[in-house]
Order: structure tokens, then sequence, then C-alpha cells
């Protein structure tokens, strides 16, 4: 394979561990005799991360490094990472091992057929049940209410041509799901099924806050869905305050009205403000997404680089 190979890899919180990645990669360059970059995005950690970085940067003269002024999320480091890179196959992986380096050769022979991007699909990961569990919901919940078909248990552990990394950086949203980007651009694509290994070590960044953000974005990114539920609760509490006066008139008629309650007074207010609440709360979601992109604002600042 004649080809200049980017490798991008996010690094938060890696200190402890990142050599062991660098080891893996290096070995596999070796092995695989790639023409290779490999660009780190420290993204804003809290660790040594980035001082590992430098000194490691001595021994591996192909890294390319850039340290983010602060942490602005796994997704953003990827499309830093995606900025930089100059290689004819960009791949993507993490910092923990868990996509190791050695599946990337079975990846780049699929380039090599003619397919613009081959990712990766989880068939087993060594987790714990309910993460497993949240995860695979997810998927299959994004897939469905999705208007373009996001592969399921896919993640951003990927391998694609420089011409998809081009047209994956013309987009400019401040909040990006790049595997849903990824799948939206197009092209000839192809998933591989592996067994996703454990951490190499310490403690996955992704927080449950983290999570939800990266849910959210590929929700309101992909899905016209929430706008829609708007509408069926609308037509719900319509529907029930039509039953409930036809009810009402209907005990007038037989006199039975008593003295007006308080619990049904205190029911209906409560539903029709829950309804409004969580109508407005949707609606919120996407303006504030919609005033984030045009207020044109950089995705990302950067504090420091290496070799570039």
């Amino acid at each position: 394979m004649n080809k200049k190979i980017s490798l991008i890899i996010p690094v938060y919180n890696s200190s402890k561990f990142l050599h062991k990645t660098l080891e893996a990669v290096d070995e596999q360059r070796k092995k695989s005799n790639w023409d290779l970059e490999l660009v780190l995005v420290e993204d804003g950690s809290p660790d040594t991360s980035f001082e590992v970085i430098e000194a490691l940067s001595s021994q591996y003269p192909y890294i390319k490094a850039v340290k983010l002024s602060r942490n602005f999320g796994h997704q953003i480091a990827v499309k830093t990472g995606l900025s930089y890179s100059t290689g004819d196959y960009i791949a993507i992986i993490d910092d923990d091992l868990q996509d190791p380096p050695s599946l990337l050769p079975r990846f780049f022979d699929e380039l090599d057929k003619g397919y613009e991007v081959v990712y990766g699909i989880r068939e087993k990961r060594k987790e714990n049940r309910v993460k497993k569990l949240a995860y695979g919901s997810f998927y299959r919940f994004l897939n469905s209410i999705s208007d373009t078909k996001i592969p399921l248990d896919s993640g951003d552990f990927c391998v694609m041509t420089k011409n998809v990394k081009d047209k994956m950086l013309t987009f400019n949203e401040q909040n990006p799901y790049l595997r849903g980007i990824r799948a939206w651009v197009g092209f000839k694509q192809l998933g591989l099924r592996y067994d996703r290994s454990a951490r190499v070590d310490g403690d996955s960044g992704y927080s449950l806050k983290k999570l939800i953000k990266i849910a959210k974005d590929g929700i309101f990114s992909f899905s016209s869905l929430p706008l829609q539920v708007i509408s069926i609760l609308g037509n719900l509490g319509l529907m029930i305050s039509i039953l409930f006066t036809v009810f009402t008139i209907v005990r007038y008629l037989k006199n039975e009205i008593e003295v007006p309650g308080y619990t049904t007074i205190i029911i209906i207010m409560a539903f029709f403000n829950s309804i409004l609440l969580i109508s407005l709360g949707i609606i919120g979601e996407y303006i504030y997404r919609i005033y984030n992109d045009v207020r044109n604002r950089p995705y990302t600042i950067i504090e420091k680089t290496i070799n570039i």
C-alpha cells in the first residue's frame, strides 16, 4: 500500500498509558510499513497528557500534536484532528486501545478495493451490562428516528479516504455528531465487525453528562422527531380537553354538577402545563443550536502545537 496514513487519536487523561498506545501504533507501523503521521489532539486534560506527548514526540518523529485550550469534547477533538490530517487514508481510534491499531490493515485493505469509508461494528463490548444496554438502545432508537440511516453499533472507529475527510470538514456545525455526518455524506461505505477490547488502563473520559450531550447531538442533528412530538402532544391535549368538555356538558345537562373539584382542576392544569414546558424545551434546544451556529464562533481554540 503506497499511501500516506493519518492516524487521529483524541487524548484525554491518558498520561499513565499513552506510551502503551503509541508502542502499539509504532509496532503496527513497522509491520505494515506505513508512511505515517500520527495526529494527537489533547482535549484539555487535567493531567499531564500533553507533557507526555511532548516527551514521546522525540521518540516518534511522525507525531503531530495539538493542545486545545480547554476540554471541548471528544467530537470536537476528532474534528480538529481531521483538519490537521494530510494523509491519503485517515483512521480514527481512541487512546485506550479499545480499538487496537492491529485492526487497521484489514480496514485499509477495503479502501484499496474501492470503498471510501470502512467503519467498525462492535460485535462484543467488554463493558458492564447497563452501559452495553444503554449504548445498544440509543443506537437503535436514533436509527429508527433519524432521517439519515446511521449504522447500528458503529462508533468513531473507522478509516476513510482524503476525499471523504474533506467533505466532512465542510460541515460547520458547533455540535458535530461525526458518525452521523460520516453516514450523511454518502459514498461507498462498508461496516466490518470486530470484538471491542477492554480499556488498557484508567477510567473512561465519557462521563454521563458527556454521553448525554453526544446523544442529544445525534438526535437533534439528524432527526426532526422532537418537533413532531410537539404536534403529537398538542393533538393529544386537544383530544383530552374536548372529551373533558363533553363530559362536563353532559353532567351539566343531567344536573350532576357539584362544587368545582380542586383535584380535577389541578390535574388538567398540570397536564397542559407539562405539555407546554416539554414543547418549549424542545423548541429551545433547536433554537439554541441555530444560535450557536449563526454566532460563527470557532469550534475550538488551539493553545499549542508540536510539529505543525
